[in-house]
């Protein structure tokens, strides 16, 4: 089964920048399609950014112009880029694989989940 660990999360102030990085094992790490997901306090968990296995990029409303997924198939890692970060942002950061089919916003396309990073940015 794959597995997904991610990290770079931390505490910043707004306005701030953080990279998550999301590193996955198996072989067959471009095939899939990829996504970031977060829950934030009292919240449902929610998408935020997906990247397909040909690099199509995917984001939700609220992040969309501050948020950059990519991937490097050489090193089995999908990263998110976060910029111009605000308080609401604040959550769990959720990296999540497909085996099948492009990135979606479904939770239920994904087969495989990490156990997710601290996102926490100040006022």
């Amino acid at each position: 089964q794959v597995q997904l660990v991610e990290s770079g999360g931390g505490l910043v102030q707004a306005g701030d920048s953080l990279r998550l990085s999301c590193a996955a094992s198996g072989r067959a790490f471009s095939t899939y399609a990829m996504g970031w997901f977060r829950q934030a306090p009292g919240k449902e968990r929610e998408f935020v950014a997906g990247i397909s296995r040909n690099g199509s990029t995917y984001y939700t409303d609220s992040v969309r112009g501050r948020f950059s997924i990519s991937r490097d198939n050489a090193k089995n890692t999908v990263y998110q880029q976060m910029n111009s970060l605000k308080p609401e942002d604040t959550a769990v950061y959720y990296c999540a694989a497909a085996a099948y089919g492009l990135a979606s916003s479904a939770r239920g396309a994904y087969d495989y989940w990490g156990q997710g990073t601290q996102v926490t940015v100040s006022s």
